[in-house]
């Protein structure tokens, strides 16, 4: 029996299911909550990062779902932001991962779990694709391999 009744939207909850379960267990955690405000986080840092044009070819491979909080309150003007450094990255991963008694969960973990779920997910050219638009020390937080 279909959970929706449409079988579209069963499959991308089939699928943003099985994104989450990855993010936990890259993170270590059994707590869905920290492992979807790391994919968000991580998603929407990594978009304000890339062109505009390869912010839709990543969300192309996303699960509907997903590609749905990939563009949550996406303002494209400005983009992409010019953030250089690994700490300017992680600072804006921080400020997504931020609630009201503090961040959500350290900001580098966050990252390098949702890179390891993205590696595994998406296709390697389009990995590819998104690495050479990034620094080289945001580029490091990549798994290697």
């Amino acid at each position: 029996m279909s959970a929706t009744g449409l079988e579209v939207f069963d499959t991308t909850l089939h699928k943003t299911h099985a994104w989450l379960k990855a993010v936990m267990e890259a993170l270590g955690t059994e707590d869905r909550h920290r492992a979807y405000m790391a994919l968000r986080a991580v998603l929407h840092a990594l978009r304000d990062r890339l062109t505009v044009e390869e912010a839709a070819q990543l969300a192309a491979g996303l699960p509907m779902l997903l590609r749905g909080l990939f563009y949550e309150g996406w303002d494209p003007t400005d983009k992409p932001l010019k953030e250089r450094h690994k700490e300017d990255f992680l600072a804006h991963v921080a400020r997504e991962l931020k609630t009201p008694s503090g961040p959500a969960l350290d900001p580098e973990a966050a990252a390098r779990a949702v890179f390891r779920v993205l590696k595994e997910k998406v296709s390697e050219g389009e990995v590819q694709d998104v690495m050479n638009l990034l620094p080289k020390e945001v580029r490091e937080l990549w798994p290697q391999g």
